[in-house]
């Protein structure tokens, strides 16, 4: 069972009750601008239930967080191992990732969860590096991705490998963040 805390959040496994606050977060367009399409209750239901099976085999997928005051599911941050149909061209590889609800915005939860899943990924799962991948239009993931001290290099940007050639959300950027970079930087 995944369980880490900070200040205002819980960042833990997976619950039957999570289903329908996900599906509602899967289903709203601005959340899911930078995505293909929102998910109907079914793909919602299926991205938690291949979340579990990663968590299970991997042994980290992106996980629900809650506010700590209230209990009230804010989406999901984690690390987790990519799996697609094609690969991707960095793989293999671990990425950091998250998808809050509206109410959750702007308010720096976002990056103090991917704060701890860093720790957690360095210290206790002692991984060299650590990235993460969005669209090239994705200014909020970005800023967050920049705010945890992640790097962008040009070279690294690519076509994504599960999206359509021509689609307009192809062209995604990668960030990376080494451990020795984190230790470096962090404020821990």
């Amino acid at each position: 069972m995944i369980y880490l805390e900070t200040e205002r959040l819980i960042l833990r496994s997976w619950q039957t009750a999570d289903q329908a606050p996900l599906a509602r977060l899967n289903a709203d367009p601005e959340v899911m601008r930078y995505f293909p399409s929102p998910l109907s209750r079914e793909e919602s239901d299926a991205l938690m239930n291949r979340a579990m099976a990663k968590q299970e085999a991997d042994g980290v997928c992106f996980a629900p967080i809650e506010e700590k005051l209230t209990g009230k599911f804010l989406g999901f941050v984690g690390l987790s191992r990519p799996k697609y149909n094609k690969p991707l061209p960095f793989d293999p590889c671990i990425e950091i990732g998250w998808r809050l609800d509206r109410s959750a915005w702007g308010k720096g939860y976002a990056s103090e969860a991917a704060q701890a899943w860093l720790q957690y990924g360095f210290d206790v799962l002692d991984l060299e590096e650590i990235v993460s991948f969005t669209t090239v239009t994705n200014q909020p993931s970005r800023r967050v991705m920049e705010r945890i001290g992640m790097v962008h290099n040009p070279a690294d940007d690519f076509l994504h490998p599960a999206l359509e050639e021509g689609h307009p959300l192809e062209a995604h950027v990668l960030y990376r963040l080494k451990r020795s970079t984190w230790r470096d930087t962090s404020v821990r």
